[in-house]
């Protein structure tokens, strides 16, 4: 569970800046030492991810009608952008905003009933997407978890990995084969998405913990004859790459928030620190080696927001391509990794030390250059479905 049943918080008309001093204001009882604990200890932060489910903020992209906030991808970027800003860790729950995506979009009424109510109030918890597999890598098309149609209901047999907060969730939004891929006109085709029950699944889903450099719940996931009902099929069957894009460019542009929001954190506390830290009888941000390249990295940050904002507005008016959310998690995350090695070189060895937050940072932001998607192929994506260039593999 991720937290107590509650009334859906009465946050419709709210502004941007007024969410945004919301969230800040949240975001203040959740400060350096709860998060550095939290990482030291690679525990799962509930009490965060708790109070942020009990605000509402984790069902901003739920309709009202089905308990949530009935907000726009525009304003979950706001809530991310500030977790992060403030110096925590929105991974920790961001996934239950964009596998939004996926069950809003094409999910049935019959499923948005069945699930959404519980994903809003806390008493069910959406935080995994089990797409990536060990061989398959970035070539989602080239999957081989299968589901088998037999019956009413579909057995699964596969294996996935880099599945984050598995352990923490009581849904899964599931991508396997239901057509073998030498049986398809194009090799996106024969893909379906399920719902899977996690906590009903038993000894048909293991999941084995990957220790990684962060602390962020990454899993492997093994699925050994799972049965999901056909009415847990999102959409028909056959379409599920499609179906998946919707949340895969929520969560494109989503976690570009996240990068910006980085990226301004380590802005605020360069600044700041260059600003108060005397060398040599003088203020080190009276040095121009030392001011330029915070001044540089802050304007990085401020054209990759600019692009952020533009791919959720279309995204929210309906937009469907990939260009923008691929370019947006791109500039963002190679603008926060700009800004964090500012930062480091800014603080000197004080950056290394574990009270300052800087190294944590840094490690974090490392993330979004090669996940949930790598930047060389997002540069192939804008190669060739952009410019029209010829596909490179």
């Amino acid at each position: 569970m991720a937290g107590a049943a509650r009334e859906p918080a009465p946050v419709t008309n709210v502004s941007r800046e007024q969410l945004a001093t919301a969230v800040r204001a949240l975001c203040a009882d959740f400060g350096h030492d709860y998060w550095q604990r939290a990482d030291e200890a690679r525990t799962y932060p509930h009490e965060f991810v708790d109070a942020l489910t009990d605000a509402g903020y984790l069902a901003c992209l739920i309709p009202e009608e089905y308990g949530g906030m009935g907000l726009g991808v525009r304003e979950a970027c706001v809530i991310l952008e500030e977790i992060n800003r403030s110096g925590g860790n929105a991974a920790a729950c961001h996934a239950q905003m964009y596998t939004m995506g996926t069950l809003l979009r094409h999910g049935s009424e019959e499923q948005k009933r069945r699930y959404l109510p519980g994903i809003a109030s806390g008493e069910l918890c959406l935080q995994a997407f089990a797409v990536t597999e060990p061989d398959a890598g970035s070539d989602t098309t080239r999957i081989r978890t299968f589901a088998e149609r037999r019956g009413d209901r579909y057995v699964v047999n596969g294996q996935k990995v880099f599945i984050s907060r598995v352990r923490q969730s009581d849904l899964m939004i599931l991508l396997a084969r239901t057509t073998p891929i030498d049986e398809v006109e194009k090799r996106t085709g024969g893909l379906s998405a399920f719902i899977v029950e996690v906590r009903d699944a038993g000894d048909a889903l293991r999941v084995s913990p990957i220790d990684t450099m962060i602390n962020h719940e990454s899993c492997e996931v093994f699925l050994d004859g799972l049965e999901v009902p056909a009415a847990n099929r999102i959409g028909e069957e056959g379409r599920g790459f499609r179906y998946i894009m919707a949340g895969m460019n929520a969560e494109r542009i989503l976690l570009a928030s996240e990068s910006i929001g980085d990226g301004m954190y380590f802005i605020d506390r360069a600044s700041d620190y260059a600003s108060a830290r005397k060398v040599f009888g003088r203020r080190i941000g009276a040095n121009q080696g030392v001011q330029f390249p915070i001044a540089d990295a802050y304007m990085d940050i401020r054209a990759a927001a600019a692009v952020r904002d533009e791919a959720a507005r279309e995204y929210d008016g309906g937009e469907t391509r990939g260009e923008g959310p691929n370019m947006a998690k791109y500039l963002a995350s190679r603008a926060a990794w700009k800004a964090a090695n500012v930062a480091m070189d800014t603080f000197g060895g004080w950056g290394m030390a574990t009270e300052y937050g800087i190294e944590r940072k840094f490690r974090e932001a490392r993330l979004y250059m090669v996940a949930p998607v790598a930047n060389n192929l997002v540069l192939s994506h804008v190669a060739t479905h952009v410019l029209g260039m010829p596909r490179s593999f």
